[in-house]
């Protein structure tokens, strides 16, 4: 069981790993042995997943979806298998964990008396220092 928060859990049986070769660190190993991890989890057909963190989860990884709709982590950071697994899941938990988290709906609010003076004696001493500018560039010529 892959634990996300104390009231969600992705079954093992619905996350997929596949092992690859590395480029990167793993000195003589690099070439031999298949330490990056692919993990695959299928947003779409997950029945862990409550339908809003499904949504959200899958806009937020659009970027990392097949057109079925399976997640693809890849972790090759470490120099061991073990280490990237770990590394692949506690990335997937935190992905999740993120779409847990349902934005705030912004309230309309309406800029205070004093804030629109402020803009607009701003756009005054602008249009005064313009003036000056004009006058003076004016009597020169």
């Amino acid at each position: 069981m892959l634990l996300v928060t104390p009231t969600l859990s992705i079954d093992e049986a619905e996350l997929h790993e596949s092992f690859v070769r590395a480029s990167g660190p793993g000195g003589q190993n690099v070439n031999k042995v298949a330490t990056a991890v692919q993990l695959r989890f299928d947003v779409r057909g997950s029945p862990s997943l409550p339908e809003p963190v499904r949504e959200r989860l899958l806009k937020l990884a659009a970027n990392r979806l097949t057109t079925e709709g399976t997640l693809i982590i890849e972790a090759r950071r470490f120099r061991t298998q073990e280490r990237n697994r770990e590394d692949a899941r506690a990335r997937l938990a935190a992905l999740i964990h993120q779409a847990t988290v349902a934005p705030r709906t912004r309230r309309a609010t309406k800029p205070s008396r004093a804030a629109k003076e402020k803009r607009l004696e701003g756009k005054r001493r602008r249009g005064q220092v313009k003036q000056w500018r004009r006058s003076k560039a004016g009597g020169d010529e």
